[in-house]
């Protein structure tokens, strides 16, 4: 009997393991699909505990396969658990500790990129943003396929404050492959500074907690994982709109080892290009001799507002594509030849 003034902490009931349970079900990890098992009960509780406190939370966990992670989360003592899985395989086990965890446990077979995370939770959770941040909580060893586009479409509800993000900095920890981890917290001056870098460093708090060896999945990965923390910022660092911060980033790593005028280029049509770099560099303040790996997040925010100033007086820049303008010129190069033709560098490049 629990003492008083103390809620008894939750156990799940005895279950079969998860070796048991992929035995049973007879589960094989897709490779076609980057699935890879995390059996080791103890790394499932240390990635649970990157989270925070959990007691009575709201989780939402994104693709829980046999369920290893999904016992950590119960084991915390949480309130509600959303579990979404794409793959119908692993229902059954998942439907077994739901049953273990009376009214805890809701599933629901779907893809996680088509799910909408507007009416996942209840609305009495919504905070304000400026308050700290909700009872819910976003937890996933996410398929290596997946996981890229899966945190910049997060990143973007972030910015827009919208999907998970309606009620609230909703706080997330999710598994990346250990390189896109390395990316996702680079500093300036790092070879693993990127596009993904500068996207997630504005919005959000981001901490690779640790990694765990490829060794402990199965089957094991060519790479070791990291587990990352994300919460996002009250307000972000380059305050404008998502889409022109990632079409100036992106412009500015398209040639990563070469200097950043060379990237920031491919904003402006072939016939204003070199004026307008200059102008863009010249009022940003920023050394067009710099690598893009170098520029710190204060010279991506100087840029991003020195190029909405340019839109604004030129709504035509911001619907100009770099790459259809080259596939443009191939096209007319090619009818005005013998149908040969050698590739531009940058053609190579992109």
């Amino acid at each position: 009997m629990a003492a008083p003034g103390k809620v008894a902490a939750f156990r799940l009931p005895p279950l079969p393991t998860i070796g048991e349970i992929i035995k049973l079900f007879r589960l094989k990890a897709l490779k076609q699909l980057s699935q890879n098992f995390l059996l080791d009960l103890r790394l499932t509780d240390k990635i649970v505990k990157q989270a925070g406190e959990l007691k009575n939370a709201h989780v939402c966990e994104v693709g829980p396969g046999p369920g290893g992670i999904t016992r950590s989360i119960l084991s915390a003592g949480v309130k509600q658990l959303l579990l979404i899985e794409k793959d119908a395989r692993f229902i059954p086990g998942l439907q077994m500790l739901s049953e273990a965890a009376p009214g805890k446990v809701r599933i629901v077979h779907g893809d996680i990129l088509n799910y909408k995370m507007e009416k996942a939770f209840p609305k009495h959770l919504k905070k304000n943003w400026e308050d700290e941040p909700p009872d819910i909580h976003i937890i996933g060893n996410l398929p290596f396929s997946v996981s890229t586009p899966l945190i910049i479409r997060w990143l973007e509800n972030v910015s827009k404050r919208d999907g998970p993000f309606i009620y609230g900095r909703t706080q997330m920890t999710l598994t990346f492959q250990k390189e896109v981890g390395e990316r996702l917290t680079a500093n300036p001056g790092s070879n693993q500074r990127s596009r993904l870098s500068i996207m997630a460093q504005h919005l959000c708090t981001v901490e690779n907690c640790f990694l765990i060896p490829g060794q402990a999945f199965v089957p094991k990965p060519e790479v070791d994982v990291a587990v990352v923390h994300f919460t996002p910022l009250v307000e972000p660092k380059i305050q404008q709109p998502f889409e022109l911060v990632e079409k100036v980033v992106q412009s500015v790593f398209q040639f990563r080892r070469k200097y950043c005028f060379r990237g920031i280029e491919t904003l402006f049509p072939e016939n204003e290009r070199l004026k307008r770099t200059e102008q863009l560099m010249m009022t940003a303040d920023v050394d067009p001799t710099l690598r893009p790996f170098q520029l710190s997040m204060s010279q991506f925010r100087n840029l991003c507002n020195e190029y909405r100033k340019m839109c604004d007086e030129d709504p035509s820049l911001f619907v100009f594509n770099y790459r259809e303008e080259l596939r443009q010129k191939k096209t007319r190069r090619l009818l005005g030849s013998t149908g040969q033709s050698e590739q531009t560098e940058e053609e190579n490049q992109l």
